[in-house]
């Protein structure tokens, strides 16, 4: 039989992404209308280790729905790799009376969460929140949206200049392992070509693509690069691989980097935060553990965390169809 829950800790882990704040919010609201006691984590797993809490209440979160990044700050911890690491969290979590965790992360953060788990029975509940949208069992993770709309806008922006000066420009955003930005920003903004983790098409691909776009009439393109792509070149070397065929070209690079992750959260991902953090909350007080809440269908459905680990999602084959229509 699951233990009665009255008093839950909340904390942020890993990269921080926008709409983690909002998710704060709605979980330390949560608490508040269901009459439970809400602790705040600072530093994530580290702040766990050493017991760096704060007591939270509906008015410590006013004012954080529209902040990026994450007022309980995160942080990437060795130290709760470890089993001993792990021990002293529980320890803390115990002399504080705290009967279940909400973490707020991606799959760095759900692992370290699992483990939990699994060794002292602590009810958990993760909270995705990534800009990459790389977590299983979700349709959306929260800074995902908000990301996008700050790729597409700098694109934008870049394209103004690559018009004026008849340039390529090869551009860099953020997806190691998933190119959900780079294919989303990519068709939005209007790309050329777009380089994802996904596949391994070769250079030739894109510049067959290119000598295309030069015999339509294009004067300048836009290529958007994943950080995980497969050609084998780090993005300065595509570029000089390219001028030494290309010589039209006056080619440029820019590597959007961190700008990706900062930024005021988008309305989507504040409703989506807020729908998250209730359905942790509430998630919890039904007894359940070890999953993710995450959206499907505009849903607030239960993962379990090994099934959100898991990395077979399935690639959207027709957004890439629509990108290789639309970019001709």
């Amino acid at each position: 039989m699951a233990k009665k829950i009255n008093k839950i800790a909340v904390l942020t882990s890993g990269g921080d992404a926008p709409g983690m704040n909002a998710a704060i919010r709605a979980v330390v609201r949560s608490c508040s209308y269901y009459n439970l006691e809400c602790v705040g984590v600072y530093r994530g797993y580290q702040g766990l280790i050493e017991g760096d809490f704060e007591d939270l209440t509906a008015r410590s979160v006013r004012n954080i729905i529209n902040k990026g990044g994450t007022f309980l700050k995160s942080s990437r911890s060795e130290e709760f790799k470890t089993e001993e690491g792990r021990a002293k969290a529980h320890e803390k979590l115990t002399d504080a009376g705290v009967d279940a965790l909400v973490v707020i992360g991606g799959d760095g953060t759900f692992t370290g969460g699992l483990y939990f788990n699994r060794e002292f029975d602590f009810p958990i509940v993760g909270i995705p929140a990534t800009i990459d949208n790389d977590i299983n069992g979700t349709d959306y993770t929260l800074g995902y949206d908000t990301a996008l709309n700050t790729v597409v806008e700098a694109i934008d922006k870049i394209r103004d200049t690559a018009s004026s000066h008849n340039r390529l420009f090869l551009i860099e955003v953020m997806g190691r392992d998933a190119g959900d930005i780079a294919l989303n920003s990519g068709i939005g903004a209007g790309a050329e070509e777009i380089l994802l983790p996904e596949e391994d098409q070769g250079i030739q691909r894109m510049m067959d693509s290119l000598e295309k776009s030069k015999k339509s009439g294009k004067t300048s393109s836009i290529i958007v690069v994943a950080e995980g792509e497969k050609s084998g070149k780090n993005i300065f070397q595509l570029a000089e691989f390219i001028s030494q065929s290309h010589k039209e070209y006056d080619i440029r690079v820019s590597v959007l980097g961190h700008i990706q992750r900062g930024g005021s959260p988008s309305c989507f991902d504040r409703v989506l935060a807020s729908k998250l953090g209730v359905g942790a909350v509430e998630a919890l007080t039904d007894g359940k553990t070890n999953i993710m809440v995450g959206v499907h269908h505009q849903k607030v459905v239960h993962v379990p965390l090994e099934t959100a680990l898991k990395e077979d999602r399935e690639f959207d084959q027709e957004l890439r169809r629509v990108a290789n229509i639309t970019s001709v």
